[in-house]
């Protein structure tokens, strides 16, 4: 076992202080890494103040990490020391259920997470990258494209391939009209990938400045929710709608929007929205869906897919000793558009 410097929260109403973790020493199939950047994502905070009512402290939160190779298994193979790699929002799966041989691993029933779950293979409970170190199985670790802005990376891992998932899932291509309903860590990288793919791409927002935002990140066209006319005007253009509200809201203005067959794809609520009316849908054989990140086999060609058309998040880079301040700010919005820790700095 090694002794690996991390922040931790210690229980739900403490804010996250520095913590010593145990690491295990690299089995033949593992591969450990040392740890550059880690992202802040917005469930790194719900996890450590028990919003969900599943979280175990201490709890070392980070599943958007970044790192380069220092040892790897006698069994490994893809990996050596030196390269550029990553770790995503889960470590391991049963391997064996139609979810994993499918390769859509985030919907295994025994999937671990990577920071908060009990670790059935290793034993104790999984710590996250908020961290110098990690230790991983070789099939849940991702290679990193080199070109790529390496502190920006991080948050590709969680809402980048939350974003493109998606829209690979439900057939984006040249000539689509997508839209893309708020603008924020999520938001910003569905406008991102959407362009690339080739769509239309349309910024829904209630903001006049965040649409301003958007047509710089490369939309073509800015949607006001609150201005009816306009919400008028755009009804039944839309191919598909990536809905990235991250709180409770109305959805039936926007099931408007969409075209006779065309879907929105809820991924930033996990929870309750206001009173759905079926009408539209019945009558315009309009769906509403829900995506979860993508599995392991996904999420690396969501990596290629970034080094080969230069896509990273926009960040704020943070020092350690500032997590605290970057939660209450992530809670508040008032970020461009994701946090991203410095490990030098722990």
């Amino acid at each position: 076992m090694k002794q690996v410097n991390a922040y931790a929260a210690p229980s739900a109403s403490e804010a996250l202080s520095p913590l010593t973790i145990e690491r295990r020493d690299p089995c033949a199939t593992d591969v450990e890494l040392e740890i550059l950047y880690c992202g802040v994502c917005h469930s790194d905070i719900h996890m450590a103040h028990n919003d969900w009512g599943m979280s175990l402290y201490p709890l070392v939160p980070g599943h958007e990490i970044i790192g380069r190779v220092t040892r790897t298994g006698d069994s490994v193979s893809r990996f050596k020391p030196g390269d550029l790699v990553g770790v995503g929002c889960m470590v391991d799966s049963c391997r064996q259920c139609e979810a994993c041989e499918e390769s859509v691993e985030q919907f295994c029933p025994s999937m671990i997470m990577t920071y908060a779950s009990p670790d059935k293979k290793h034993g104790g409970v999984t710590h996250g990258g908020y961290s110098k170190s990690i230790v991983v199985d070789q099939d849940f670790v991702l290679r990193v494209p080199e070109n790529l802005d390496v502190k920006a990376v991080a948050p590709l891992l969680c809402a980048g391939i939350t974003t493109y998932s998606p829209l690979k899932e439900w057939n984006v291509k040249a000539g689509d009209t997508v839209g893309v309903i708020g603008l924020g860590g999520l938001g910003h990288m569905g406008v991102k990938f959407a362009k690339a793919l080739g769509a239309k791409v349309v910024m829904v927002t209630r903001s006049v400045s965040k649409g301003e935002d958007a047509k710089a990140l490369g939309a073509d066209e800015v949607l006001l929710s609150t201005d009816e006319a306009q919400m008028a005007a755009y009804a039944g253009k839309f191919d598909l709608l990536l809905n990235t509200i991250p709180v409770q809201h109305d959805v039936n203005p926007y099931v408007n929007l969409l075209k006779r067959d065309a879907t929105m794809v809820m991924v930033g609520v996990i929870g309750n929205v206001d009173e759905v009316n079926f009408g539209p849908l019945v009558f315009g054989r309009k769906r509403l869906a829900g995506s979860l990140i993508g599995g392991i086999k996904q999420t690396q060609e969501m990596l290629d897919f970034c080094g080969e058309h230069n896509i990273v998040p926009d960040v704020e880079v943070v020092a350690m000793e500032n997590i605290n301040d970057a939660f209450e700010r992530t809670i508040k919005g008032d970020v461009r558009y994701r946090f991203v820790i410095d490990m030098a700095s722990l």
